[in-house]
Order: C-alpha cells, then sequence, then structure tokens
C-alpha cells in the first residue's frame, strides 16, 4: 500500500516534504515514469485480502453510475507490532536525516513524534496485547487523496477498532471489494445470421449462462480482529445504443430488461425475421462499405453484507462491450 508522499525516494535520492506532523510515514519510491510502490521492509501489515466467485473470461471491473461516488482511496488498518513498530521509525528517521536536501523543520516534526512513541518505548512491553495502526492506500489513491488518512499511527488492543474516521470496517471492505468485481462480457448474439437488414428487426439476446450475477468477499485478519464483507453485483438490465442515429432501438429506450430466468431477450428462431423482438435494434440506413459500432451495456445492482449483520446497497454498476454491425440493404426481385 502507498504512503503519504512526506518522505520520497525521486530519482535516487529522499526529499523529505513539507507537511503537516499527522503525515510522516513510509519512503516511497518514484520511478522515471513516475510510478509509486511502498519502499517497506519491517512491518507486519494486515492486508485486505479478495476471493471472487462467479467471474468469467471476457469482461471486465464495473463501473459506478454514480459519478460522484468512489471506492475509498485510505482507511486505517493494523500495521506493525510494538517492536517492528521501534525499528521502522528509527529507520525512517534515520534515512531521512541523512539526506542533506531534507527540510528541517520537517526532521524536526518527525524526531518529535518518534521521541514521544519512545517514551512508552513503542509499547513493546504490550507486544502480544495489540498492534500499532496506521493508513493504508488504495493503489490509485492520488496524493490528495492521501491526505484524508494523515492521523499518524496509533496504539490499538486487540480485537478492538479505533474510534478514527476510516478506520476498517465492514462497510470499507464491501466498497473495496465493489472496486474488483469483475463481470462478464456482454458481447451479444445478434440475428438473423449475416449481415443486418435496413428496416428488418435484428435480434439481440444474452443467454442465461453468459449473465450470472458475480461476488468478492474481502477480509482482514489480525490478532484478535476478524472483519469482512461480500459485495454482489447481480444483472438487471442491458442497454444497446446502435452506434447510429438511423436506427430505431427495441424497445424505445434501449432498455432490455433482465427476463424470469436470468437471461436477456430472446433467441431469435427461423420465420421470425419481420417479427419485433424483445430486444434488438431496426436500422434504417445500410453502413456502407463500413460497420456501425453498437454497444451494449449490462446494468448491475451492487448489494454488501458483512461481518455483524452489516449491509446495504452501493450504486449500480456499468459495464459494455462494442461489436461491429453491418448493416445491407434489402435486395428485392421486380416481377
Amino acid at each position: 500500500m502507498r504512503k503519504p508522499l512526506i518522505v520520497s525516494a525521486i530519482c535516487g535520492s529522499l526529499i523529505l516534504l513539507a507537511g503537516t506532523p499527522a503525515m510522516a510515514a513510509d519512503p516511497v519510491k518514484i520511478d522515471s515514469q513516475g510510478s509509486k510502490g511502498p519502499e517497506r521492509t519491517v512491518a507486519a501489515q494486515a492486508k485486505v485480502t479478495y476471493k471472487s466467485s462467479g467471474t468469467s473470461a471476457g469482461g471486465g471491473t464495473v463501473t459506478s453510475v454514480d459519478p460522484n461516488w468512489t471506492p475509498p482511496p485510505c482507511w486505517y488498518a493494523p500495521e506493525w507490532k510494538a517492536s517492528e513498530f521501534g525499528a521502522y521509525r528509527d529507520r525512517l528517521y534515520n534515512g531521512a536525516r541523512h539526506d542533506p536536501d531534507a527540510p528541517r523543520d520537517a526532521l524536526n516534526e518527525m524526531s518529535d513524534q518518534n521521541a514521544k512513541y519512545r517514551e512508552d518505548d513503542y509499547n513493546i512491553d504490550k507486544e502480544k496485547e495489540g498492534m500499532w495502526w496506521g493508513a493504508q492506500f488504495s493503489p490509485d489513491a492520488t496524493v490528495a487523496e492521501q491526505a484524508k488518512c494523515s492521523d499518524p499511527p496509533m496504539w490499538v488492543d486487540n480485537g478492538d477498532i479505533p474510534d478514527v474516521p476510516n478506520a476498517i470496517s465492514p462497510e470499507i471492505l464491501a466498497e473495496l471489494a465493489y472496486n474488483q468485481i469483475k463481470v462478464p462480457g456482454t458481447k451479444v448474439t445478434l440475428a438473423p445470421d449475416g449481415p443486418s437488414k435496413v428496416n428488418l428487426p435484428t435480434w439481440a439476446w444474452l443467454d442465461k449462462g453468459d449473465f450470472s450475477p458475480v461476488s468478492v468477499t474481502a477480509s482482514l485478519d489480525a490478532p484478535g480482529l476478524h472483519i469482512e464483507a461480500t459485495t454482489t453485483a447481480k444483472p438487471v438490465a442491458l442497454s444497446i445504443k446502435p452506434g447510429t442515429e438511423d436506427a430505431v432501438r427495441i424497445p424505445a429506450s434501449g432498455k432490455c430488461e433482465l427476463n424470469d430466468d436470468g437471461s436477456i431477450g430472446e433467441p431469435y428462431a427461423k420465420g421470425k425475421s419481420k417479427e419485433q423482438p424483445p430486444c434488438g435494434v431496426t436500422y434504417q440506413r445500410s453502413s456502407g462499405d463500413g460497420t456501425y459500432n453498437l454497444q451494449a451495456t449490462a446494468t448491475w445492482d451492487i448489494t454488501w453484507t458483512g461481518t455483524g449483520g452489516a449491509g446495504g446497497d452501493l450504486p449500480d454498476g456499468e459495464y459494455g462491450n462494442d461489436q461491429p454491425v453491418t448493416v445491407e440493404e434489402v435486395q428485392s426481385v421486380n416481377r
């Protein structure tokens, strides 16, 4: 997990960046491409783990329909045993103070923090009674988002949850699991076979087996502490965009609802070329020498359940695929 960029290794040298006293944390390496990753060698970090079920090949990660909602960028969780924490803090400070470019005021802040921790000998006499908690971060968290978890490390007795915002919880785990959900692809079956015809309905459908619920369980384990949450995505509808304004969607909303058996639409059968399908599109103009880019996007209802009977709803998710469609004029014979 990434840490706030107070001590950073940039182009091979440590630079201590100015910030609030609460933001002192791990050194982070930044390579020439700007990617970030932790430089942690002393930690018994309790990591969030994930287990998926119901996923299939050819799909991708759902995206929230609510543009204002994103999974949490940071949270607090168990990080160090007492003896590990002492070694970690000493390594952090010693590495920074030997950097000639490190700002003096930030170094003083780190030194003051370390002095406070050393007053209680990092709680080494309570080694088996608890752990030091610290901020952990999503790989996608920006530096600004990291600042939302700027409290310094805190001692927490085994089995307790600190009373601070963003302390790990079933709800936070559920939101993290949301970001791990991989849903099946939405490449629809189109019929009749061959190129679609102008002014004749093109049927579209997804079989039950191609469109099933998926879930991800996120969990965290530490001494005396087990928290988990399962986030489940259930398909509810498929939206069709023909790829051209010269087309009529079926139904008119372009939203094909889920059938009772879990499928979408209805498979085409011989002799139904002129009938109206429950899901599809009628193209009104030929695609000429090219194709139209038909977009099929699935909507997924997202819910979660967690430790202690917790649970609730999360924003619906979407995932879709594009596929080329050739449309030809209907050939007729005049007698």
